[in-house]
């Protein structure tokens, strides 16, 4: 709390008072003498010579367009350690803290200054735009504790003298230039417990040390170009006699993500090993093999994410007993076969498992599941003795029953195409000729592949539904009563309406945007609008595939759908800075 100095109720002090106060102030605060290794600044606060040279370095090496660092001088209220420095925190004249995120920050960072900062604990210089390499005089800082240098332009390698600073319990470089293998000496610093090197240019094998680290909470290396087998070291499952144990002598991983690489070979069957694992995310990479049975003695995960390799074999039915705390699975677009276990596929749906053209019975358009033939049969000769067992005269009949079948479907469909033309021509007062109504649907056709306006482009909704489906760019993928029949669950909701992920019949995804009553215009208005929108193009907006109007009113806009999260997920730096969804 500050303190309040009031105004004395006597105008004048006495002599004797005046001469109190001054010897009492001599002898509580001596005048500072100099020294060869100090500086001293205006308030009495002084700062170590070392330490002001290194900032000096330091700020002369740094772009600052926004003036961030013109407080780092001589003059003015005091020096370095006043607490006017910005961004400068010291402890007994020493510099402990620079903290700069956030300000614009260019140029490159001075090795030489910072080897000067010896007793520094903490540097963040996150979310400026400093580029070159990472200072190696990093690893001869022993008090380093965290190292935050994220979202900048740092490239090169990854200095491997990091991993002297013993005390280092942080360190975050993700979202940069950096280039070189993931140094192995890292796992050196033996209190490190979160590393993320994500979002970079990384290449070469994933170290088995890292793997075995027991200090780790947090590794994140996803988005690299990393290459090779995952070591089957984690939990120090292959590492010598001579590992290192944490304080606790077990391994307390929590988050594992090397997503998005170019990893081979099996999953590591040590991961089961990691009894404290929540987040586990190996997506997008050239893993085979099949899924460990062994996941599920992993009590905490709640986040399993295969998805994007090249798995085979079947789900392990074992896995079901973690959906009491899964809340993310994924193992879509692998090459796996078989019948999906019932509580996995009822707690995440179908999107979890697409893309396995051998996985049985978890969508409408995957094949269903059938009885596996007994042991020592083959499904050939299975089926050459069921035909066996008719005789001529029943496969003559089952024969006729097929094609008198097939007849009356075919006159049932010609029935519903003669109604559905009648109700066509009718409801649009036209007397067009056969030709006539041909040329015009071809040219609409066209047009609609050009992106032309809607009226261009409208196609026959199907079935009695009614109302108008328009496509842009190319021929039909549904029609109207695909769409309106699809298994939707809703994304999210706004002002202009509500937008559903939906489920075509053929498995496809689409995101469908319900536009709400009494915020749209009317029907022309509508359709102009959306046809400007079905015309726009850009690779970083999403684009309109479709628009529906109902007969009732209702407006409908088709987009891609987009399965990597939300503009809020982006903004967030949730997902890659490659993905952008436009927001009507």
């Amino acid at each position: 709390m500050p303190l309040l100095l009031r105004p004395s109720s006597h105008r004048t002090a006495s002599p004797l008072l005046l001469l109190l106060h001054c010897c009492f102030t001599t002898l509580l605060f001596p005048p500072l003498a100099s020294a060869a290794h100090r500086h001293a600044t205006g308030d009495g606060i002084v700062i170590s010579e070392a330490d002001r040279q290194g900032l000096q370095a330091i700020k002369h090496d740094l772009a600052d367009p926004l003036g961030y660092l013109r407080s780092w001088n001589d003059t003015g209220l005091g020096g370095a350690c006043s607490g006017h420095w910005t961004g400068i925190k010291c402890v007994n004249g020493n510099v402990v803290a620079i903290t700069l995120p956030w300000r614009g920050l260019a140029g490159t960072l001075s090795a030489r200054g910072l080897g000067q900062l010896v007793q520094l604990r903490r540097l963040s210089l996150h979310d400026n735009a400093i580029a070159g390499a990472i200072p190696s005089s990093l690893g001869f800082l022993p008090d380093l504790r965290g190292l935050y240098l994220f979202n900048n332009r740092f490239s090169g390698a990854v200095p491997p003298e990091i991993g002297r600073c013993l005390a280092l319990q942080s360190f975050d470089a993700s979202a940069n230039l950096l280039t070189g293998a993931v140094p192995a000496a890292l796992a050196n610093s033996a209190k490190l417990i979160r590393l993320n090197l994500s979002r970079n240019a990384l290449s070469g094998d994933l170290p088995a040390e890292l793997a075995a680290s027991a200090s780790l909470l947090f590794l994140d290396l996803s988005h690299n170009t990393l290459s090779g087998p995952i070591p089957d070291a984690f939990a120090g499952a292959s590492s010598s006699s001579s590992r290192k144990e944490s304080i606790t002598g077990t391994y307390q991983l929590l988050f594992l993500s090397l997503a998005h690489n170019t990893l081979d070979g099996p999953v590591p069957e040590s991961l089961s090993r990691l009894t404290k694992l929540q987040n586990l995310d190996l997506a997008g990479n050239s893993l085979n093999g099949t899924i460990p049975e062994n996941l599920a003695a992993l009590p905490d995960l709640n986040t399993l994410d295969l998805s994007g390799n090249n798995l085979n074999g079947s789900i392990p039915a074992s896995l079901a007993n973690l959906t009491a705390n899964l809340q993310a699975f994924n193992v879509s677009y692998n090459n796996l076969s078989g019948a999906v276990p019932a509580p996995l596929l009822q707690k995440f749906g179908a999107d979890s498992f697409a893309g396995n053209a051998l996985l049985c019975g978890y969508s409408a358009s995957s094949p269903p599941c059938t009885a596996s033939p007994s042991p020592g049969t083959s499904p050939g000769a299975q089926g050459r003795r069921g035909l066996r067992r008719f005789s001529a005269k029943e496969l003559a009949l089952i024969i006729a029953g097929i094609v008198i079948g097939a007849l009356i479907l075919l006159s049932l469909c010609c029935l519903l195409l003669c109604l559905l033309t009648k109700k066509r021509r009718s409801s649009g007062g036209s007397t067009r000729s056969g030709k006539e109504s041909a040329s015009k649907d071809a040219g609409a056709a066209a047009a609609a592949g050009r992106g032309e306006k809607p009226g261009a482009s409208e196609a026959e909704s199907g079935g009695d539904v009614g109302g108008k489906l328009v496509h842009f760019d190319g021929p039909l993928a549904f029609t109207a009563d695909d769409l309106l029949c699809a298994t939707a669950e809703i994304m999210g909701k706004s002002t202009y309406g509500t937008v559903y992920k939906a489920t075509l019949e053929d498995g496809s995804l689409v995101a469908v945007k319900r536009l709400r009553e009494k915020i749209t215009k009317g029907h022309k208005e509508f359709e102009a609008e959306a046809a400007a929108l079905g015309k726009v193009r850009h690779q970083n907006l999403l684009s309109l595939r479709a628009y529906y109007l109902g007969p009732k009113g209702e407006k409908l806009l088709v987009f891609d759908y987009m399965p990597k999260g939300s503009l809020s997920a982006f903004l967030h730096g949730e997902i890659p800075s490659n993905f952008f969804i436009l927001r009507i």
